[in-house]
Parts: C-alpha cells; structure tokens; sequence
C-alpha cells in the first residue's frame, strides 16, 4: 500500500501555498511538523480530496485520486482542524449517523459505534449531548469517527490543539494503538505531539518539506549545534536577545543553565550536548540560531540532509 505526492502544488493568486511537493507513504504514523502557516493544512486537504491541487497529483496504488474517486475515499479516514458536530447529537447518534453516511449497515454501525466509543475512552458517555462534553472528549470523539470505516489512510490535522498535556498524552497513545496497517499523517505545530509516536518526521516550511528522517536522523543533523552552559542571569537575558535559546533553568546556586541553538561555541562555559525534535524545530524556523552557513537556506540544508541519508524517501 502506498500514497504518493507527486509534484504537488497550491497557489492561490500569487500565493504558493504548497509548493511541489512529492513524498512516498506507507504502512506507518508520520509526522508533518511546521508552524502555523506553513502549508500543512492544505496539503492535508488536497490529499484528502477535498480541495484540487493547481500542478501535481496526489496516487493511491499507483492511481490518480481524482479516478478513483468514492472507492478513495471509503478507505480515508479524516479528523479536520476544526472538527463539525452537532451539538444536540449524543456520542452514539453521532457515530451512527456518520456510519450510515459512510456506507455501513444499521448492524455494522451498532457493533462498530460500541467497539469504538469504547476505545476512545467514552462508553459511559455515549448517550450524553456532545455539546457536554470537553475539548479532549470532543476530539477523542474525532478520532472514533474517522476510523469508523477502518480506513487504510488517516489523516489528522492539528489534532490535539487546545489540549492539554495529559489529554495529548491520552490522544499520542490512542493513535499508537490505532496506526497498525495504516498510513497515519498527522500534522502538528507541537513537537511532543509526534516525537514519540512518528515513524517518520516531514518538516513543512514555506509550503515545501525541507527535511524529513526519523527523530534520530533528523536529530543528528544537527548535532554539533546544541550547547548547555551556566552563566549569570544578567548573561543569560543577553543571550535570550541574542541567541536562539531553548530553555533557561535556574539552578539552587543562581547560576542559570542556558541551552543554546548556534554554530559556534555560544559561551566559554558551553558544552555540546545531544539535540533533541524541539532544538530541530527551533533550527530550521528561526533565523538567528547561527546554525546555517551564509551560502545555505534551510530548505537547502535540508534537502542536503535528506540526500545524506539513503534510507530515507526523498521529498
């Protein structure tokens, strides 16, 4: 089974939303990572046939989606950014509204609108209004919709926004049980949301993947570039101004313990340390790390990160 993007583009007027972007998918959960903005969205829709493309075609089996129309999409899963319910609904018409629009039979919709709100964590709650229910239980109930028809393909975007972390643990875990034999694409902003469950990371800038790898391929990219060093609060203040800063402890001794993003030894105290996704996302999207050549972009130094790595697809 694969899903492949084949030179696909969005432009809208003179704005290139996605830019010719061609990636292969299989059995697995990826993770697309970018900042509000950078065309995750509409890719997602496009690859959801929900919105056209300009240039470029999004396969399943080696088919055009636009052929294969209804038969795609009864093998697509999809959990929006803005998820529609209806408020007067309980969980269980919800679901079995949805079943019926999906194609399953009244005993299918039953057995499978049990089995599901079970999984998702809301059995108890299936007979009351969703209007009820909290953020996180609206979007577990989300989830519960998208895979009513056991989709072979699962997009998710944005799917824990407005969580909190222990809904977005429950939510990282619920995926991972969910994600055998399937292609999962789930887009995020938020690097904890993927670093754990991906089995790959897309990173989306400026309407182009600029890297992609597992967390550890992605990860040793930029080793070298991450540094950890104890200096004064007043120093630490420049540094923040200066420096792209990942994180500021302040030790029992008042010293402060500084991680830094930057090429360079960013202070006589500094050590190298290992990188983590979130020193990743903070090199690739913010200009003052220091990080990149003067010669390179980041899109460049991804795509020669990207070509380093044999193993990985090639975006």
């Amino acid at each position: 089974m694969e899903l492949r993007l084949d030179r696909l583009t969005k432009q809208f007027g003179s704005h290139i939303a996605v830019d010719r972007v061609s990636f292969s998918f299989t059995p697995g959960v990826y993770g697309l990572l970018g900042a509000n903005g950078a065309g995750k969205t509409t890719l997602m829709r496009m690859i959801c046939d929900v919105m056209r493309p300009t240039s470029g075609s999004v396969l399943f089996g080696g088919t055009p989606i636009d052929q294969l129309g209804d038969g795609y999409r009864a093998r697509l899963g999809y959990l929006p950014q803005d998820f529609g319910y209806y408020p007067d609904f309980t969980a269980c018409d919800f679901m079995m509204y949805l079943a019926s629009l999906k194609g399953l039979t009244a005993q299918q919709a039953k057995v499978r609108t049990r089995e599901l709100l079970g999984v998702v964590g809301l059995a108890e709650a299936a007979k009351r209004k969703v209007k009820t229910f909290s953020g996180g239980m609206k979007q577990r109930l989300g989830i519960a919709q998208a895979v009513l028809n056991d989709p072979s393909v699962l997009v998710l975007d944005e799917p824990t926004a407005g969580l909190d972390p222990k809904e977005r643990v429950r939510f990282r875990n619920l995926i991972s049980s969910l994600a055998q034999e399937k292609i999962v694409i789930l887009s995020t902003h938020i690097v904890s949301d993927v670093e754990y469950i991906a089995d790959e990371i897309l990173v989306m800038r400026a309407g182009g993947i600029i890297t992609t790898g597992t967390v550890e391929e992605i990860t040793g990219d930029i080793r070298g570039c991450v540094w950890e060093c104890a200096v004064a609060p007043r120093e630490a203040d420049a540094m923040s101004a200066s420096l792209t800063v990942g994180n500021i402890h302040y030790a029992q001794d008042g010293s402060a313990i500084v991680r830094v993003v930057a090429q360079q030894r960013p202070h006589p105290s500094a050590r190298a340390v290992e990188p983590t996704l979130e020193d990743v996302y903070l090199y690739l999207f913010q200009e003052q790390s220091g990080c990149l050549p003067v010669s390179q972009t980041k899109a460049e130094v991804g795509q020669d990160a990207i070509a380093r790595r044999k193993g990985a697809h090639r975006g």
